[in-house]
């Protein structure tokens, strides 16, 4: 009978996963025990998750006709919303400027240095900026969520723009392959994966965005709803529902993204390389 390999088993990314979760909600726990030893009121502070967990099921309303996990669901869908409509709209202007980029050198070394520096501002500084070009709230959470979407998109989809070797190209030119051809039958299929890099690390990014520039803006939505509660205008329960439902929401959007690159490039990037990753795993 084959030994059990015990410690392949614990090293393996389930366990590591239970090990931090578990981890986590002890130190949660003693964390919301010492506070519950020093303040009237714990639960104003850090309550327990039995706590957080009641309150979700609890049918006391915290405003005239919502419970608060009623009022948290229908302000994520606002801020979902106006996220999701910003990340689709940053993803197709960040594809572009890849293209373009890739296309024509000049493009690149002119706006490369600008989409860095917009980078480097802070999301609650550039909010009342975008305000104040827009003049809507609506529409100033949407251009921010782009925003900080279109820039991972563009430098991931660049890397692969630039990543396809020369000698693939130069066998597309050997064939009289026109530009367009070149860049439909080699380039774009190529840069997928990379593409999807951007989504992968711009989905979380542009829901975070959102929740972040309504707690400085009024209208509704997550975070507008996190700083009522924090301000006392409705239970405390409603701000630790958000987190966590924050948290959800971000892990869901990355792993989204993780199943479209399945579907629609089930071919990882070393594969496409020519094959590299397979063979050194074959080595190994």
């Amino acid at each position: 009978m084959k030994p059990v390999n015990w410690k392949k088993i614990f090293a393996s990314s389930i366990w590591v996963t239970v090990a931090w979760v578990v981890g986590l909600i002890v130190v949660w726990e003693i964390g919301a025990t010492i506070v519950a030893g020093v303040k009237r009121t714990p639960e104003n502070v850090l309550p327990h998750l039995y706590q957080i967990i009641g309150s979700v099921f609890s049918t006391q309303k915290v405003n005239s006709s919502q419970t608060a996990i009623q009022l948290v669901l229908s302000n994520a869908w606002v801020t979902l919303a106006r996220a999701g409509i910003g990340f689709m709209l940053g993803a197709s202007i960040g594809f572009l400027l890849a293209l373009l980029m890739s296309r024509f050198v000049a493009v690149e070394k002119m706006l490369f240095p600008y989409l860095m520096i917009i980078q480097m501002i802070p999301i609650l500084g550039m909010a009342p900026i975008v305000l104040a070009i827009t003049k809507n709230i609506d529409k100033s959470r949407i251009v921010i969520a782009a925003i900080l979407t279109f820039y991972p998109v563009a430098t991931n989809t660049l890397s692969g723009f630039k990543a396809v070797e020369k000698e693939k190209r130069e066998l597309m030119y050997s064939y009289a392959a026109s530009r367009f051809d070149i860049y439909r039958k080699l380039l774009i299929p190529y840069c997928i994966p990379y593409l999807f890099t951007g989504l992968k690390i711009a989905a979380p990014m542009a829901i975070t965005a959102s929740i972040l520039v309504d707690t400085l803006q009024g209208g509704g939505g997550l975070g507008c709803m996190m700083s009522q509660s924090l301000k006392h205008a409705m239970t405390i329960y409603v701000f630790w529902q958000i987190v966590f439902l924050s948290a959800i929401i971000g892990i869901l959007s990355y792993q989204l993204m993780v199943w479209l690159e399945k579907l629609v490039s089930p071919y990882p990037k070393e594969l496409k390389n020519g094959g590299t990753g397979k063979a050194k795993e074959l080595e190994a």
